[in-house]
């Protein structure tokens, strides 16, 4: 049972002094009411960040704009739309979102399978549906510097097809796909499968028979610890996208790691193990987060289901934070990590990267969903995907929580001057 001693009423309206990251630390930007309000709780006020947070809970199927005092700037209409988890607002002030497809197929945890662009009052400025009794797009969307998008796809394939390529078990297959598509001509431009990419030591009279430990490059098509009779093998749920070094970040879930792929492959080459910026083709330049997943001895393990792979930038450029579940033990961390600048995956060899700062807190879990993202003063918002959000500082304090019951999907910051808030025209009070 979560633990609801955290969520407490304030008595009194608080004024308080909001400091700007940019300014001297005592030198106040704003002035900011907090007023009594149920779950919403400041314990260190000043090192509050004055900012906006994008909400979007699936449970409401609502995504808005709230401030500090959680006081709402904006909502979309969402058209009767049922949201598929991921809505990004972008700098020119549209929300790209994934929704679900009014007659899904495929209906695993996350599935959407209709991405589209809406302006600031929910009207549709593109639209695309992915989903049929073989694939459906799910969860996540990035949006690339060209303009295309990569989203995530789940493709079907029989009980024959994943015997013959020696799953384990007597189901059909569920596995992760990524593809690129440009929303000027609806064409996908670029795949990656990770169908394409797998090995295994179950049997050595079917296809892809090798020693997972001496191929970390490669994917076990039977490490899933515990089985799914859906045949939901990997259950990926985020990305990013590095543009300097054209590498995709994958977050996969059941394997409790983050898998990063080579973009800079033709769709041919990502077929193969040969090509592309690393000649790896696509098979997987760098994993991290479990070691166990290609059985490797070495390294230690930090993730226990995960979500939000988020690349840093400015003075933090080079790390990643992650949320960590923490499905077996009900307790969540944050990790920040530094990614090597070289790629060095080898069997029996620790190579997990660096930990830069972890935060987790007896309070803090929740086993699905969840994220964090980094404030421009060093602060981390997180997302307690099903009770609400929490700000810290890089000491780990505690500064700033909203405990409310919803699911919610991740929570991201936007300053009041970013373009995106400016472009969308928001009322000035």
């Amino acid at each position: 049972m979560k633990n609801y001693s955290k969520v407490k009423l304030f008595l009194a309206f608080i004024s308080i002094t909001l400091i700007s990251c940019n300014s001297d630390d005592n030198e106040p930007i704003s002035t900011i009411e907090f007023p009594t309000k149920e779950g919403l709780e400041v314990f260190n006020a000043a090192r509050v960040y004055d900012g906006l947070v994008l909400v979007n809970d699936a449970s409401a199927n609502r995504v808005y704009l709230m401030d500090k005092r959680t006081d709402i700037k904006h909502e979309w209409n969402l058209n009767g739309k049922r949201l598929g988890n991921d809505a990004k607002l972008l700098d020119d002030g549209r929300l790209l979102s994934m929704f679900e497809s009014l007659n899904p197929e495929i209906t695993l945890g996350g599935f959407g399978g209709l991405i589209s662009m809406l302006d600031k009052n929910g009207n549709v400025d593109w639209s695309y549906e992915y989903s049929n009794e073989n694939h459906i797009a799910h969860h996540d969307t990035e949006v690339l510097p060209n303009g295309n998008i990569l989203f995530l796809s789940w493709e079907k394939k029989s009980i024959e097809d994943a015997n013959e390529i020696g799953f384990s078990q007597e189901t059909e297959i569920i596995y992760d796909a990524i593809l690129e598509i440009d929303p000027q001509t609806n064409e996908i431009v670029w795949e990656w499968h990770m169908w394409d990419h797998i090995i295994q030591d179950f049997d050595e009279n079917r296809l892809n028979f090798g020693d997972v430990q001496s191929n970390p490059n490669k994917i076990d098509i039977n490490y899933l610890e515990v089985k799914n009779e859906f045949g939901d093998v990997s259950h990926a749920n985020g990305i990013d996208y590095d543009a300097d070094k054209d590498l995709i970040f994958l977050s996969v879930n059941y394997y409790s790691e983050i898998w990063i792929i080579d973009h800079s492959t033709t769709t041919a080459q990502a077929k193969t193990s040969k090509g592309g910026n690393y000649n790896l083709g696509g098979d997987l330049i760098y994993r991290f987060g479990n070691p166990s997943a290609y059985k490797n001895q070495n390294g230690t393990r930090l993730f226990d289901r995960n979500h939000h792979p988020n690349l840093l930038e400015g003075e933090k450029k080079g790390n990643i934070l992650i949320y960590s579940n923490g499905i077996n033990t009900n307790q969540s961390t944050v990790y920040e990590l530094k990614i090597p600048e070289n790629f060095n995956l080898e069997s029996n060899q620790n190579n997990e990267p660096e930990v830069v700062w972890s935060f987790t807190n007896p309070d803090l879990f929740a086993g699905r969903v969840s994220g964090a993202d980094i404030l421009p003063n060093g602060n981390v918002l997180i997302t307690e995907g099903d009770f609400g959000f929490w700000e810290v500082s890089n000491n780990g304090e505690i500064l700033w929580r909203y405990n409310t019951l919803g699911f919610f999907w991740r929570g991201y910051h936007f300053d009041y001057t970013d373009s995106a808030i400016i472009n969308l025209d928001l009322p000035t009070n």
